[in-house]
């Protein structure tokens, strides 16, 4: 697997919780290179640090490696998100090389240009009442609670990572009907802005679509699926899984004619 890339987006880390893939996010960055890397909000889990923070070995190394990163010349953009909004105050500001920002354009090397964004401010555009939102954050805590406790079982076994939450989410028609007006509300964001498409996270299910000329492209999260968003330096887009047997997910519609085991780049 081409391990260099020209941008790499990854967001919905949760770093401060049981729940962050931490070991499998380490081990990704250790073994790119890439010129941009933008990290699309929810990096840091401050609203679940408020009950009781959590940081192993591995979340200090992420955290020691996105900063190496930025001192040895990448581009290492921080887009907060809702989970950790209070850096929101710092945008427009550079800490320690790492630039923050509230949304940033990104544009590919085929001169495309993205929006990027969290994706928290669609909330109130895809009509989720408060008690629900409620709901769904104890669900998906529980979610996740069990995917720790079932991987753990699958690594005793030798066998490799597998979202238990991630598998429920795509088989669940309310979580799917959410995940489709977040999608619709993302492309319009992008067409009202003249913008050729949009990246995000926030939902935590990486995926591409394509209406008319707009491009959506979610790059998943590191609590779930672990999973990241690359460029390459042809300006074509890919999302990757990376774990025990890393491998490419998908290719942006368009290219899907391209062997996705071995992209064409430059």
């Amino acid at each position: 697997m081409n391990t260099q890339f020209r941008a790499v987006f990854i967001s919905d880390v949760h770093l401060g919780t049981k729940s962050c893939q931490a070991e499998h996010l380490l081990d990704f960055l250790n073994n790119i290179q890439t010129d941009s890397l933008y990290l699309v909000g929810d990096i840091f889990d401050l609203i679940e640090m408020r009950k009781r923070a959590y940081f192993n070995h591995a979340q200090q190394q992420v955290i020691r490696r996105l900063l190496d990163m930025a001192q040895l010349g990448t581009n290492v953009i921080y887009i907060p998100g809702n989970h950790d909004a209070f850096f929101r105050q710092f945008c427009g500001q550079s800490i320690s090389g790492v630039a923050l920002q509230r949304q940033a354009i990104h544009t590919t090397a085929d001169g495309r240009q993205f929006l990027v964004s969290h994706g928290d401010e669609f909330d109130q555009m895809v009509k989720v009442s408060p008690i629900m939102l409620a709901i769904g954050d104890k669900a998906h805590g529980l979610m996740l609670a069990l995917n720790r406790y079932i991987n753990r079982a699958r690594r005793m076994f030798g066998l490799p990572y597998w979202s238990f939450a991630g598998f429920l989410k795509q088989h669940v028609s309310k979580a799917q009907e959410f995940i489709t007006r977040f999608e619709n509300a993302a492309l319009k964001t992008a067409r009202n802005k003249k913008l050729d498409g949009y990246i995000g996270g926030h939902i935590h299910f990486a995926r591409f679509q394509r209406e008319d000329d707009v491009l959506y492209c979610n790059d998943g999260d590191w609590v779930e699926h672990c999973t990241a968003l690359v460029e390459h330096e042809s300006g074509i887009l890919q999302l990757l899984h990376w774990s025990e047997n890393p491998c490419w997910l998908a290719q942006e519609p368009e290219h899907e004619t391209l062997d996705a085991t071995n992209p064409a780049v430059a």
